[in-house]
């Protein structure tokens, strides 16, 4: 992808222009971002989806009429859901949203690709949203970047800033309870509006039913990073205890312990000892840059792979839709996994990790040891020869 050249995806903006005027900043509406879009999935090819164990769906009903109390009701229940539990559909006022569309749907997964002048660490996936009319999830936030891209019927947005983020009491949404838009446009297929994390939007199905693919972008929290390096850590840690590094052998010494009369205390020579050992972890540049690779390559719990076979000679070679390859000056990371590479190895890996596919001309060159790696990554599921 040329990060210069004007999209229509993106109304006419190159991706650098609209990373600086826009990404993190405000949103933009595109009309006719995709002319001619064809939904990813039919709409029974979505409901069957969501009756399956391994992909994450949700159904929302929302109830026109006041409660007893004088609020709307609303349902929320998790998949998989079979085609039966699903309200008639005649019946206004419900929705169905199935995640992580691009690692069950070619079609999907290709829609998703075209978003990829955003880091492959930030992507997180695509999720469509069936519903029919007067369907919707209510006004609410997202934490994330998100591009909502209309592919079927019509579905009408309201936007605006938040200023009070008090939620609706009693119900299984997080829906905005005092939510005042500022815009608002009807979305026709191929429309696309972009929104910045934290703004608030209510989207609801007019005229019929109608499908929007939302594009999302992961953005974990600091306690979500902290927890997941921190343990990450400890596993390098672990990994290397047989190692002759002083940080796995050095002990705890206490010669001038006096008695004492408080055993019960903890000593704190001894916790500073516990905190020293973290810091040495925590200033190693080489472990913290694995943790962070591998941390942020982790495919979703969801994700299972299907186990392949060894590469054949003289064959071109593609990630599976599911892996999640990136890297850094000095590692690869797939899905999880570190790997030390330099030299042609790193360069052909990088350029399998940003194009998602790797000639057969590009495969012949890589050393011995790398052709066995990918090997290994063909028999695990994680690439496979290239279709």
């Amino acid at each position: 992808m040329l990060i210069d050249q004007a999209l229509p995806l993106l109304g006419g903006l190159s991706p650098a222009q609209f990373m600086r005027r826009h990404w993190h900043k405000k949103p933009l509406l595109i009309r006719q971002a995709v002319p001619g879009v064809v939904p990813p999935v039919t709409r029974s090819q979505a409901f069957e989806l969501a009756a399956r164990e391994e992909v994450e769906s949700r159904l929302i009903v929302h109830q026109p009429q006041p409660t007893a109390r004088g609020k709307m009701a609303w349902k929320l229940r998790h998949g998989p859901i079979a085609r039966t539990a699903l309200p008639p559909l005649k019946t206004p006022g419900w929705t169905l949203l199935v995640q992580g569309l691009d690692l069950h749907v070619p079609a999907a997964h290709e829609l998703l690709s075209r978003f990829r002048f955003v880091p492959e660490a930030r992507l997180d996936d695509l999720m469509i949203s069936y519903a029919t009319e007067g369907g919707g999830v209510g006004p609410h936030l997202d934490s994330y970047d998100v591009f909502l891209l209309q592919v079927q019927g019509r579905r009408r947005w309201r936007i605006g800033p938040v200023a009070d983020r008090t939620l609706v009491d009693g119900v299984p949404l997080k829906i905005l309870a005092n939510f005042e838009p500022q815009q608002e446009w009807v979305l026709e297929p191929g429309d696309m509006l972009y929104l910045p994390p934290m703004w608030g939007h209510d989207g609801v199905a007019e005229g019929g039913e109608c499908m929007t693919c939302s594009i999302g972008f992961r953005a974990p929290s600091r306690g979500e990073m902290a927890r997941e390096l921190l343990q990450r850590l400890a596993d390098i840690a672990a990994d290397g205890a047989d190692d002759e590094d002083p940080r796995q052998t050095r002990l705890y010494r206490d010669p001038t312990q006096p008695a004492t009369n408080e055993p019960g205390r903890v000593p704190p020579a001894l916790a500073d000892f516990a905190a020293q050992a973290v810091r040495e972890w925590l200033a190693d540049p080489q472990a913290l840059a694995m943790a962070v690779g591998e941390n942020l390559s982790e495919p979703k719990r969801s994700v299972w792979f299907e186990p392949g076979q060894a590469l054949a000679a003289g064959v071109a070679i593609e990630l599976d839709a599911r892996s999640k390859m990136l890297y850094d000056d000095q590692h690869v990371f797939i899905n999880g996994e570190s790997f030390r590479a330099g030299g042609r190895d790193a360069r052909l890996m990088r350029r399998l990790a940003d194009d998602r596919h790797l000639g057969a001309a590009d495969v012949a060159r890589l050393s011995a040891e790398a052709v066995g790696l990918l090997s290994e990554w063909a028999q695990a599921g994680w690439v496979r020869v290239a279709s």
